[in-house]
């Protein structure tokens, strides 16, 4: 077969149109069929588990360093401009989002950092406001839904946090102005209360000499119940904002309760 081909291609009289040219070679047809013969890679399952990330290295100081830096300017933004309550929704969610790609020690580290920025930009009180509740809440966050935990006891777990933030800020502002500002919350208890005994009068189920027997006590437990009522509400939007950020932003957090689902979806 060698000599028939090389014969082939020796003669020049050979190369006309009738003449059957020789078989060709099967090794290399074998390696053309092979060349021809393509497959689609297989798709990627994204349920498989992929390799943890590293704890150390010169991506998780930057990018630890970004987002600290991220959550200390929205906060000072939000303190010298601000814009209404859009921008406290996310006060907590850098340092939440560190701890979810990175881990504990990224974000306790984040968490100080933007602390540590805010007390140079600001002042250590400024600093102090910031790291409590918000830092604290960022990694409380960031923790709970690593760890899978449902919107339920994520959001219970950060109001009374974030309730307990809401004291020790109202204490070091009070000191900060030598002036108790409790006596405020405690006005607007009052005024809620007294609402409310209006209408039970107006109704008729409640006698006049109801808005001259409220005491003390029962005032501060409604204030109490007021500010616990709003953190409740300030975690499920902060829940909220978090879920439609980190989806796409490729990172994992449990999903919303069906019912919220179902909102969403209306």
């Amino acid at each position: 077969m060698n000599e028939s081909s090389s014969e082939w291609s020796q003669d020049p009289a050979a190369n006309s149109w009738g003449v059957e040219p020789p078989p060709p070679d099967p090794d290399e047809m074998a390696e053309v069929e092979a060349y021809l013969d393509y497959r689609p890679p297989e798709a990627v399952d994204l349920a498989t588990p992929t390799l943890p990330r590293p704890r150390t290295g010169p991506i998780v100081m930057v990018e630890t360093a970004f987002l600290a830096s991220a959550a200390s300017l929205i906060w000072l933004v939000n303190a010298y401009f601000p814009p209404g309550p859009l921008l406290r929704i996310i006060f907590p969610l850098p340092i939440a989002l560190v701890y979810l790609r990175w881990g504990r020690r990224a974000a306790w580290m984040g968490a100080l950092v933007a602390g540590l920025l805010l007390a140079v930009l600001m002042g250590p009180p400024r600093s102090l406001l910031f790291l409590m509740p918000d830092g604290l809440l960022g990694v409380q966050l960031g923790w709970l839904w690593r760890r899978g935990a449902v919107w339920y006891v994520s959001i219970g777990l950060g109001s009374l946090l974030s309730t307990l933030g809401f004291f020790v800020r109202l204490w070091l502002l009070s000191l900060m102005l030598g002036e108790d500002l409790w006596i405020y919350v405690i006005t607007q208890a009052t005024q809620v209360i007294n609402w409310v005994l209006e209408r039970l009068i107006n109704w008729g189920l409640l006698g006049w000499g109801s808005l001259s027997q409220v005491s003390p006590t029962l005032v501060q437990g409604v204030a109490l119940v007021i500010v616990l009522i709003s953190s409740v509400v300030y975690l499920f939007t902060v829940h909220l904002a978090s879920w439609l950020l980190l989806e796409r932003l490729g990172e994992k957090m449990p999903p919303p309760p069906t019912w919220v689902q179902r909102l969403l979806d209306s």
